[in-house]
């Protein structure tokens, strides 16, 4: 029940913060959520990973959906040097995705320093 409350909340507050603060405001969000509710490191790291993994490849999917994946096909062009706009999504998420679970991953290493 803490894994999926802990999902919700750091998904949450990272489409809140990375409203207002920068991208790699996830990591906060990931450390705040797993410090207020203690989880195992490898749990908080799998929480953390799979909030802002889903909340991102969702909302790229979504923000590249609306233009039909125009810009997506030009910067996949760029970064990746092949046509492939989901794999250009699939690649923003896993980065979030490990920005936040390292978060969530230190977060659950202090608690469990403190004991």
């Amino acid at each position: 029940m803490k894994f999926i409350i802990s999902l919700f909340l750091i998904a949450l507050l990272s489409f809140a913060a990375c409203l207002y603060l920068p991208w790699w405001s996830v990591a906060i969000a990931g450390f705040l959520v797993v410090a207020l509710i203690p989880q195992k490191p490898s749990k908080a790291l799998l929480c953390g990973f799979l909030a802002v993994f889903i909340l991102w490849f969702v909302f790229s999917y979504w923000l590249s959906s609306n233009n039909d994946h125009i810009l997506a096909h030009k910067v996949s062009l760029l970064f990746l040097k092949m046509d492939n706009p989901y794999l250009l999504m699939l690649a923003t998420a896993i980065i979030g995705g490990l920005v936040a679970g390292f978060g969530a991953f230190t977060a659950a290493f202090l608690r469990t320093q403190k004991k």
